[in-house]
């Protein structure tokens, strides 16, 4: 089958995608062919040059390249704004300049070119502008009215200019630390002040009109953007913050003082997060506030919303339980300092001890228990054996109501403790397997550095997903990673990608303070470990397989060596026996 014919113009509109490959431009859409040219019935055919150009690569779609089909993503224009030419239809086709200007002025009418548009406080377009700079002579201002005349310059988009510096006030540019001892060294300008004592509430709840909202935050200057100042200052020389990203904040800022109903009140972190409706920073303006001393946390964190599905949503608690709960939860996060004490527990471990009680509280409460001092180990045994002893969920039943009855027998709220002399059922453990070693080497080779980076750690060295994330850049020193008080010297595969990896940080984010070797764009401008998913999200691998496919090899190239493998991997021995029973296990003996 041959390519048709080229057909009449067409309205030129948006292609289709190719309906075989999902990746290019149909080749035509007057007359209609559903695939590219690499997919044609008959095909792959050469596709034609173009026929405004001439050019024979990047063909496009409707006989047109990439640089000359109007709706192609690459085809250049002029800005909307200021005529520039070299803007791309996915930026809206709208520089980078004026993408700032319509963040920080209003639309209006230009009073020295009457073109419609975003306008600056002289009243001038950003073209007028431009060109009354570049007629002005050294020592003279600007003359707007005479440099836009006769005739108009146009220009390249995104090219730089440089603007006239005005000096700020002194308490936006003051950068020390202030100090507590020395009590006339205030954060922020004289005269303003926050009052935790009353709040005006709102008798209604109406959103405000995003526009009329981002016409009023480019004239605020509000008591919370001065007493602020300072520290977002100082936060952005301490953080290695961006221009783009202390004005977001101080938009923000901005943003929050217009929306709440009391100007002079401590600001709620709730508040602070419903700005996201209207684009504002959620985490940096929240570091700004706490720091400022002026915030009030009345955000449930994640164990307390899971906490509250589990067990106060249904209803079915009296108020006694759902009161013990509360202070059992309250005492495994926070400890306890009265006897019996208690250092407080990982999040983690009290959500596992929450997915462990909640079925069993919800059997008692349904039965018609009011309380925990009610509960006997017959009703411990009659929840238990509801619960499936194929899973671990009963071992994580178990290990809750130990910790729940532990924590009630020693503030006395339970008589006796129903929990004493039964034994925790252990976890089924299960085989390790080895994982595909081309997924491996794909990864390995993964266009991501961070990716390829943490598969090269944990591939070659075993490293957790946990201490993969915690690593500092000062634990990697000629080669060697020390880690725990091991010393590893890195693998060679190892190094070439911690050596691209740093390359695309210093390139990425060249300020950043953030001690960890591996950081995003939310953790570089702060000093905090990476999420559970950086950067496995984008990984077909995860980190314990991977670790285990490592431990795997080393016991099946070792002949079965415990002592090296502890040594080497900082497992226990019951740790490391379970990857020695892998090498007699009936089913992963190699037959012939």
């Amino acid at each position: 089958m041959s390519p048709p014919a080229p057909g009449p113009d067409a309205p030129l509109r948006v292609p289709p995608k190719c309906t075989a490959c999902q990746d290019e431009r149909v080749a035509w859409t007057s007359p209609r062919v559903d695939y590219c040219y690499d997919c044609l019935p008959g095909g792959p055919f050469t596709a034609p040059p173009c026929r405004t150009c001439g050019g024979v690569e990047d063909y496009f779609s409707q006989g047109l390249c990439a640089l000359c089909h109007p709706r192609s993503p690459q085809h250049p224009g002029s800005c909307k704004g200021c005529l520039a030419w070299g803007v791309y239809p996915r930026h809206n086709w709208t520089c980078w300049v004026c993408r700032w200007w319509q963040s920080h002025y209003d639309k209006g009418i230009c009073a020295f070119c009457g073109r419609s548009g975003v306008v600056s406080d002289q009243l001038a377009c950003r073209l007028c502008l431009e060109n009354a700079r570049h007629a002005r002579e050294p020592g003279e201002d600007l003359d707007l009215a005479d440099a836009n005349t006769h005739s108009q310059q146009l220009f390249f988009a995104n090219m730089v200019f440089k603007r006239p510096v005005t000096p700020m006030p002194d308490y936006v540019t003051w950068t020390a630390r202030w100090s507590q001892k020395n009590k006339n060294q205030l954060p922020h300008a004289p005269g303003t002040g926050f009052d935790e004592n009353w709040e005006q509430l709102a008798l209604f709840d109406i959103d405000p009109d995003p526009e009329a909202l981002r016409r009023r935050i480019l004239i605020e200057d509000s008591e919370l953007t001065r007493y602020c100042a300072a520290i977002v200052a100082d936060h952005s020389r301490r953080y290695g913050w961006s221009v783009r990203q202390r004005n977001a904040v101080i938009q923000s800022l901005r943003m929050l003082q217009t929306v709440r109903p009391t100007p002079t009140a401590k600001v709620r972190a709730s508040d602070v997060i419903a700005l996201r409706r209207y684009d504002g920073t959620i985490s940096s303006t929240l570091e700004v506030l706490g720091e400022a001393g002026v915030l009030i946390e009345d955000v449930p964190t994640r164990i307390e919303r899971y906490f509250t599905t589990k067990f106060v949503e249904s209803g079915l608690l009296s108020d006694s339980m759902r009161a013990h709960l509360e202070l059992w939860m309250q005492i495994m996060l926070a400890g306890s300092r009265q006897a019996p004490r208690q250092i407080p527990r990982d999040p983690a471990t009290v959500a596992l001890h929450i997915q462990g009680l909640a079925p069993v509280v919800q059997v008692w409460a349904e039965a018609g228990r009011t309380s925990f001092a009610e509960i006997t180990k017959d009703d411990i045994h009659g929840a238990l054996a509801s619960l499936p002893t194929e899973t671990s969920q009963r071992h994580y039943a178990e290990n809750g109501l130990k910790s729940l009855f532990k924590i009630l027998k020693g503030r006395k709220l339970v008589f006796a403790n129903p929990m004493r002399g039964i034994n925790v059922t252990p976890i089924a453990t299960t085989i390790p397997l080895p994982l595909d070693t081309a997924a491996i080497r794909a990864e390995l080779d993964s266009p991501d550095p961070a990716v390829a980076l943490a598969v090269a750690l944990v591939a070659f060295h075993a490293l957790t997903g946990k201490q993969v994330r915690e690593l500092h850049l000062t634990d990697i020193v000629d080669g060697r990673l020390r880690l725990a008080g091991r010393d590893i010297p890195l693998a060679a595969p190892v190094r070439t990608r911690l050596a691209a990896w740093l390359d695309h940080r210093s390139r990425t984010w060249p300020n950043s303070a953030n001690p960890h070797l591996l950081i995003n764009r939310r953790t570089a401008p702060r000093l905090v470990p990476g999420g559970h998913a950086f950067p496995w999200r984008n990984s077909a691998v995860r980190p314990r397989a991977l670790r285990e496919d490592r431990i795997l090899h080393e016991i099946h190239a070792t002949g079965g060596d415990v002592r090296r493998l502890c040594d080497l991997f900082g497992l226990s021995v019951e740790g490391a026996t379970r990857y020695l029973a892998t090498i007699e296990h009936p089913d992963l003996r190699d037959t012939e």
